[in-house]
């Protein structure tokens, strides 16, 4: 396969602790990894992706976040990483306004939901 299985350097996507040990327990599940990514959509113009996912495509980055087994790896298609270089992913188990959060650098603007992001 020909897939680029990036080293700790350059990071494109941060984890924290808690979106990691949430993302663990998906690929766990028997995935591969998980997929972020863009799309057209939402209210500020680009929404974010992120599903697991099975083997990469042959153009497609990875990222391994974490060590040994319980690594998580991120997977990217090119085209996405000037949208998302420096994108921080966090977690929150808070009832209200809970699940993931992305925190963009690249994003102009962002929607009060903080799913959707305009460049």
């Amino acid at each position: 396969m020909s897939t680029t299985e990036t080293a700790p350097n350059p990071t494109i996507v941060t984890l924290t602790d808690a979106a990691l040990n949430h993302l663990r327990a998906v690929t766990q599940q028997g995935h591969y990894g998980v997929r972020v990514g863009v799309s057209g959509g939402g209210c500020a113009g680009l929404q974010y992706l992120m599903d697991p996912c099975g083997e990469p495509n042959d153009e497609d980055l990875v990222q391994t976040v974490g060590d040994g087994d319980t690594a998580v790896r991120v997977v990217l298609h090119p085209m996405v990483v000037p949208y998302l270089k420096g994108l921080t992913i966090d977690f929150s188990t808070a009832l209200v306004d809970g699940g993931f959060k992305f925190i963009n650098p690249n994003a102009a603007s962002t929607c009060g939901c903080g799913t959707s992001f305009g460049v």
